[in-house]
This record gives structure tokens, sequence and C-alpha cells, in this order.
């Protein structure tokens, strides 16, 4: 490895050694712009790798709030402000309680480069809580969002720092978070939160943005790959929220059979190919457990988790599509893949392969999507829903949709010519990390040491 590169990532891991996903995030994506880094000698001289891994700032509050028995609970709440060297902070908010500091910064360093591929003019950010939306009432979470908010509001704006939704901030969540905002500021705003609903500033195709955007970005990868298409194949994808929901839809439309889907208890397995309508009213509407999708279909299989490799990833598939979380697909799934005849693989998650499942997908030829590329469309459709706020004015379905793919297909050719300027075959992994970090290394050395 080059020795300005080992010698940040000695300093990265040393210096946040209690924080694994953060670590694994940010080796991932140094340790394969090897080819750049030795190309700019010059990088050393500024510390570029060191600014561009340290965030602008980090945000710590607590978020109390009385639950319906009359108990106060409090929870810790984070916003990581990491780059606006070309925009705004952008990125979304997860309540999940699983949430900590080194997500938060995984989360957000991932984003800098996901949000530098769409070429829209936005930065890097993310936050959330450890706060678990999961069986609670919306009188329960809307207050939460309400306190949520009532510290978040002094760190975020249109032009400074605009959060999203993403695992446990739906478009219910958006709503509550929007309303306090907008009770303290005592103005409307629109372009300070993304996610809305349509009644008060959101954009057509938002829900559906990076399920469609992920198979958008592998239509593109597998036609480059000898014409292949998804009609005839079949397609397993974890996950059964909105990216998996809607990546199912247009894997459909596009000719695929998606056979199996998941939630965190475990997945279910439909030979006869998923009924999706049924997928949407028992998460959508119901909020129930996808197990219950056998109520409807007892022909259908449900192979509940018992370990940390899910079930789905020992259905045998043409192509897997990861939608669920990080780390959700280890070395132990990414062999059973293989050996199962894989195709091809698309990251809908953020970082949902280990680093070590990636390793062995890559070097068994294993066509791969990378999370920072394949998943950008759902902040591309938010930076669109941002112009339109700051426009007054929507754009039809067709027009978001239409703006959506040729985003997908800009990002695809940009991993591919960087893929192709150093001799990397189809490792995308290595060409999205490669072009994302150019546009930030120009943008960081034009704007000086800031």
């Amino acid at each position: 490895m080059n020795t300005y590169i080992e010698k940040v990532l000695k300093e990265i891991k040393t210096k946040n050694k209690q924080e694994p996903e953060y670590i694994q995030a940010v080796d991932e994506v140094f340790s394969s712009i090897e080819p750049n880094i030795i190309a700019h000698p010059d990088y050393e001289k500024v510390a570029l790798l060191e600014r561009l891994a340290e965030p602008e700032r980090l945000v710590i509050f607590r978020v109390p709030y009385v639950n319906d028995e009359g108990k106060t609970i409090v929870h810790r709440g984070f916003r990581v402000q990491f780059s606006s060297l070309i925009g705004p902070y952008k990125g979304g908010l997860r309540f999940h309680p699983d949430v900590n500091q080194s997500i938060i910064k995984f989360l957000g360093f991932e984003q800098i480069f996901k949000n530098a591929l769409t070429g829209l003019p936005i930065g890097g950010g993310k936050g959330g809580s450890d706060f678990n939306p999961k069986d609670k009432s919306n009188a329960e979470i809307m207050r939460f969002c309400q306190s949520f908010m009532t510290e978040l509001q002094r760190h975020i704006s249109k032009d400074i720092d605009v959060p999203a939704g993403d695992i446990g901030v739906g478009e219910r969540e958006i709503g509550y978070l929007f309303g306090q905002y907008k009770r303290i500021k005592n103005i409307y705003e629109g372009g300070v939160i993304t996610g809305k609903g349509l009644s008060y500033g959101g954009s057509l195709v938002r829900k559906e943005a990076t399920g469609y955007g992920l198979i958008y970005f592998m239509r593109e990868m597998l036609k480059n790959a000898g014409g292949i298409t998804f009609n005839g194949k079949t397609v397993t994808i974890s996950g059964s929220g909105n990216v998996a929901i809607y990546a199912c839809e247009k894997a459909l439309e596009y000719g695929a059979k998606v056979v199996a889907m998941s939630d965190s208890d475990g997945c279910i397995y439909d030979k006869n190919g998923i009924d999706l309508n049924l997928i949407k009213e028992i998460k959508e509407q119901k909020r129930e457990r996808i197990s219950t999708y056998l109520n409807s279909h007892p022909d259908a299989q449900y192979l509940k988790k018992e370990s940390n490799d899910s079930p789905i990833w020992s259905i045998k598939t043409d192509i897997a599509l990861p939608c669920a979380t990080q780390n959700e697909l280890t070395l132990n799934s990414a062999r059973e893949l293989v050996s199962n005849g894989l195709l091809a693989l698309g990251e809908g998650a953020n970082m949902p392969c280990t680093k070590e499942a990636t390793e062995y997908l890559l070097a068994n030829n294993i066509l791969l999507a990378p999370a920072k590329a394949a998943n950008a469309g759902g902040v591309a459709v938010s930076a669109i829903e941002m112009s339109q706020n700051s426009m007054r004015y929507y754009f039809d379905f067709e027009v978001v949709d239409k703006k959506l793919n040729e985003i997908m297909i800009n990002i695809f050719l940009q991993c591919k010519k960087a893929t192709e300027k150093y001799n990397l075959g189809t490792n995308y992994v290595s060409g999205a990390n490669i072009a994302a970090f150019e546009k930030l290394a120009d943008a960081m050395i034009s704007q000086g040491i800031v």
C-alpha cells in the first residue's frame, strides 16, 4: 500500500479505535484510491486525506420525550456535518437502536462520495438517534421527533444542512420533524428537509428513488457486461422498506422474478414470485412483520434468522440486492451466493457487505454495484426536491423519473471511466471511489486549506 495512505489509515485507526464501522468505511475508500494518490504526491503536503476523513463538525445531544405511560425517556441524538466542499451538508436521519457515533460517522463519510457522484451541488452529512420507532405509538413518535428537532434546528437550514429520511425515518417522521421546525422558526422553509409529503412540498418519485435508482444502475452495469438484462433473471432482495419494495417493483417491470424479501426477523421465499402488492400492504399500511405474508400465501416459506448470516442469501439467485442495513452480507453468505451461481450484486443499503465479503465477490468476478454509486438515487431526488422548493414549483412523476434515470446512467459512466483510466476491469467499487474522490480532491485544492 502507498505509504501516505498507510500512514493516514494507521492514524485513523488509532484515533477512532472504538468506531469499527467508520474505520471500515474509510479503509475501503482509501485502499481503493491508491492509483490516484500515486499520481498526485502533492496531496500529502496539504494533508488532503486527513482533512477529508475528519468531519467538519459533529454534534451530539440529548433527546428526552414522554412516553404514553407518562415516563420520561432520554435518547442520544447525532448530526455529523462531514463535508461542505460542493454544497450544503446533505444526508438522512436514522432512528434505530444500533445508532452510535461510529455508525453516524461511517454513513456521513459515505455520503460525501455518494453525493459527489450525483453531479449535484450537495455536500455530505448524516444524523439520527438510538430511538427505536418500532412498536411506538404515533403520539410517542411525534413527541420524540419534536424533541429531536428542538435541538437539531439550531444546526440546519436550506443553505447549511438539509436532512432527509433513512432507516426508521419515513414520511410520518419527516412530517413531525418539519412541523416542529416550522413552529420554532416561524417560517416555511421547504428546502430545510427532504422526503416531505406531497401535500406540503415533497417530490414525486422520492419514495421510489433509491430502489428505482439501484435498478437503473444495475441495468447499465449488466448491459455493459455483454448486453445482459433483468428479463428472466431470479432476484433476491433483503429488506422490505422503501428501498427493497421499489427495487422489487422496478425489477419486476424489467421482467425479473423476485423470489425473496426479508425483515430483521427472517425472510420469505416464494418460488412463484413475490406478491409485491401484499408486501406493500404488510409493510406500508399495516406495519406488520413479513412472516404474515404466509397468511395469504401458505405455499411460500418463512426462514427465520438465527445467526448473523441471513437465510435469504442461501437461496439460489442470479442477482442479489442487499437493501437492509450495513454489514448484513458476510463472507459466509458471499461464498454461498457464489457457489449457487450468483451473477451480480447491487448494494441498495449503505455498506451492506463486509469488507471480506466484498473482496470475495470481486475475486470471483461477480459484478458488484457499490452502495455509494448504486443507491445514490434517493439523495439525487432529494436534491431535486430542494430545487423544486426553491422554485416554488412541482415536476410531474415522469420528469423526475427521467432526471433520476439520467443521473444514474451518468454515475455508472463515471465509475466505468475511472475503471478504464486505471485498468481496473469491472471493479466498480474502486471506480466509484476514485471518480468521487477526484471531484472532492479538486474542490478541496481549489478552495485552499478549508
